[in-house]
């Protein structure tokens, strides 16, 4: 079974390194503070040294999330200390890059020089101690019972199984009108009790509603509300998903939870703080990928015949259609009789440079003047081709949902899932995006753009 990756939210994830940049800008005014012997000597010659420092610490901390040091049992052993080496050897160099080429007029110059990267190489070690022991030490079990035997139930169990050690399944509680259990019969509690004395006598500590019958009758609301007044967390299926694995299952997914749920909710605020972080992020990678962009087009010219870019019709914002450009990959007579192909991987229709910038990401450099243009946004849905819009939106449910925000150059779906090439890769991409549309602020697409360059190093996905 596949392991599945836990999730750690956006919003943990940028208050670590506001917490880590923190630290050591509070170490380094402290330092300067006790060898000047004067507060008031602090702001003048800690300032920009002191921000320039914890703006790279931030940094750090993204590369560190990127490296998978956040993500906690991620892995244990020598890849671990590996991870740890690398960022260390990297939070180092920069901290002593920064303090030596800012001026410092100040005594015990070396003094501060050598605080300053303690406290980095004291941020770096704690965040990797905190996260892959310290966390499992002083967390306890999570004791769980899922309330159904089905089929729903069978696979939040597999989930709860994959995606959290510490989670123990106490057993399945059948529901009223569950006739065919799918989960193993030594695992499932016999009905004597009701559903609040069960979880007290069992010390449950989570109660995850799973019912593949939910006709009337199936669902005891008041026994479930009795179970959360006294204490027990009590999720949805749907919620309980979301939860686990970042993304909406639309194979139990009720209209009712998308409406009635919180969640996507596409504001004007949100709207104006996703174009103002487009606009400043999308130019400042357009000016440091400039040089790269001009290499990938005479390496593309000279390779094979035909334009250097591009350009190809996709679904956009409210289903309207704009143009994408790209760096061209394919030859072109990728699809000389005119009908739309899915790209697929090791696909002979790719030329030589074609597969690196591909394998590299690119090729999708390009977007990026689509960002300002205001057709995309830096995270978002990947864009699909008009005819797989239609042939999806008729076989996949709440695929029409994806395109309520702009579609972007990387997203949620595409780091969290594979290149796909079916209606099956696309339904299960949807489900990612789906997450995405209901929660996504910035600090999430924050984390995507930490999580792509982790997909582009790796190669993660490319066909």
């Amino acid at each position: 079974m596949q392991r599945v990756r836990p999730q750690i939210r956006p919003s943990s994830r940028m208050s670590i390194a506001l917490f880590d940049a923190g630290l050591v800008l509070l170490a380094l005014f402290g330092t300067i503070a006790w060898t000047a012997g004067s507060l008031d000597y602090v702001l003048p010659a800690a300032g920009v040294s002191g921000v320039s420092l914890a703006a790279g610490i931030f940094a750090i901390s993204a590369v560190s999330a990127a490296s998978g040091l956040l993500d906690p049992g991620r892995s244990s052993g020598l890849a671990l200390a590996l991870r740890t080496a690398g960022v260390l050897l990297l939070a180092l160099a920069m901290a002593y890059g920064v303090l030596a080429a800012l001026p410092l007029e100040i005594n015990h110059r070396g003094d501060v020089l050598a605080v300053s990267m303690f406290s980095v190489a004291a941020v770096v070690l704690r965040r990797a101690y905190v996260t892959h022991f310290s966390a499992h030490a002083q967390r306890g079990r999570s004791r769980t019972l899922i309330f159904g035997s089905g089929e729903a139930a069978h696979a939040v169990g597999r989930t709860l199984l994959s995606a959290d050690p510490d989670v123990q399944i106490v057993g399945y509680l059948p529901g009223p009108n569950e006739k065919q259990p799918s989960v193993p019969a030594h695992e499932i509690l016999p009905i004597s009790r009701s559903l609040l004395q069960t979880a007290v006598d069992l010390e449950v500590d989570e109660i995850v509603v799973a019912l593949t019958e939910r006709r009337a009758g199936s669902m005891p609301l008041r026994e479930l509300l009795d179970c959360k007044l006294q204490g027990v967390k009590v999720h949805d299926i749907n919620s309980h998903f979301e939860k686990r694995l970042g993304k909406i299952r639309i194979d139990y997914l009720q209209a009712s939870w998308l409406i009635f749920g919180d969640g996507f909710n596409q504001g004007l605020g949100r709207t104006l703080v996703k174009r103002a972080f487009d606009i400043i992020s999308g130019g400042v990678l357009i000016l440091l990928s400039a040089p790269l962009m001009l290499l990938a087009a005479l390496a593309i010219k000279i390779d094979s015949r035909g334009p250097v870019l591009y350009r190809q019709e996709r679904v956009g914002l409210n289903n309207q259609p704009f143009l994408v450009v790209k760096f061209r990959s394919m030859r072109t007579d990728a699809e000389k009789d005119g009908k739309a192909v899915w790209a697929t991987r090791n696909d002979n229709r790719v030329t030589r440079v074609g597969k690196f910038i591909r394998l590299t990401r690119i090729d999708e450099l390009p977007q990026l003047f689509s960002v300002l243009k205001g057709d995309m946004s830096l995270v978002g849905p990947r864009p699909e081709r008009p005819c797989f819009v239609e042939q999806l939106t008729q076989q996949v449910p709440f695929y029409a949902v994806r395109h309520s925000v702009k579609p972007g150059v990387t997203g949620w779906a595409q780091v969290r899932y594979q290149y796909g090439s079916t209606v099956e890769d696309a339904q299960e991409k949807l489900q990612y995006d789906l997450h995405y549309v209901k929660n996504h602020r910035l600090w999430m697409d924050l984390q995507i753009l930490v999580e792509t360059v982790q997909v582009v190093l790796t190669g993660k996905g490319a066909r």
